[in-house]
């Protein structure tokens, strides 16, 4: 009886350190976004949303973030795009071409997951550092290819994963039909396809939200880029210099760019739970 009793006695604090865990980082989620909206919504105006910055903007005078949601949703866009392209024949690679647990596919998988876990920083000082020997400024070019860098690693493990769980017996069928490797590797990417759109969604808002990589590369500009070789502004960055001001209109509205980008990643966490729901109907 003793033994049962610590047993229930360890099984209780367990439940209790789990249940305080969640309170905390629940309470640490809605302080988060309430602080944000609280000191954010009275500063959200639509010249915030469809305006650039005006002369005398970072001290409190007319203007919006325009160039920083177009810039951020460029970066982004053309970062996740590069970083799918390359990123899922390297799985393919790994997965259909190499033999499966070979040293070739674990090697890489474990160089993958050291890269995922690099700071953003440490992408961005290397690639600042080739940019000063190539003779390169800083610019939206510059931040695609640091994002670009950074989010290979999430695009490349998430589609891994994925592709576990795709049932060996549709690999089985595939080849009895007689199926190349490549129309075996066109049914696998059909049956994860939703599962797909997860993994670049969540490489996009890693992409979207990040301040460090880009720090050094992308610059800042008042300005809509309309070119690759621009510099370019970015809501984090924007939020930045912002919040650095000692003016207290400013430091409102950099809550409120802060509060954009929060409704930005919102949409793509929903958008990452419906495909994450329709991938379960789509296994079932």
């Amino acid at each position: 009886m003793s033994n049962i009793n610590k047993r229930l006695r360890k099984e209780r604090i367990a439940k209790i350190l789990m249940q305080g865990s969640g309170i905390i980082i629940t309470g640490s989620l809605f302080f988060i976004v309430g602080t944000i909206l609280y000191k954010g919504l009275p500063h959200l105006s639509l010249d915030m949303i469809t305006k650039t910055p005006e002369g005398g903007f970072y001290v409190g005078k007319s203007g919006g973030i325009l160039n920083a949601i177009l810039g951020s949703l460029y970066l982004a866009g053309l970062s996740t795009l590069l970083a799918t392209i390359i990123g899922i024949p390297i799985c393919i690679f790994l997965n259909i071409y190499s033999k499966k647990g070979s040293r070739i596919s674990r090697f890489s998988k474990l160089i993958f997951d050291v890269l995922f876990g690099i700071p953003s920083i440490v992408y961005g000082a290397i690639a600042f550092s080739i940019m000063v020997w190539l003779g390169v400024r800083a610019s939206l070019i510059g931040g695609v290819i640091t994002i670009t860098l950074l989010t290979i690693p999430i695009v490349v493990r998430t589609i891994d994963e994925l592709i576990q769980t795709v049932p060996t017996d549709l690999s089985h069928i595939t080849s009895s039909l007689g199926a190349t490797r490549w129309e075996s590797a066109k049914v696998m990417l059909a049956y994860i396809k939703p599962g797909l759109f997860t993994a670049i969604l969540l490489a996009f808002g890693r992409a979207i939200g990040d301040v460090a990589g880009v720090l050094l590369t992308t610059g800042f500009s008042d300005n809509i880029p309309l070119y690759l070789d621009e510099p370019t502004a970015t809501l984090p960055l924007a939020i930045f210099f912002q919040l650095s001001s000692p003016i207290p209109e400013v430091q409102g509205r950099a809550y409120a760019s802060a509060l954009i980008l929060t409704i930005i990643i919102l949409l793509i966490v929903i958008c990452t739970q419906y495909l994450a729901s329709k991938q379960k109907k789509h296994r079932a």
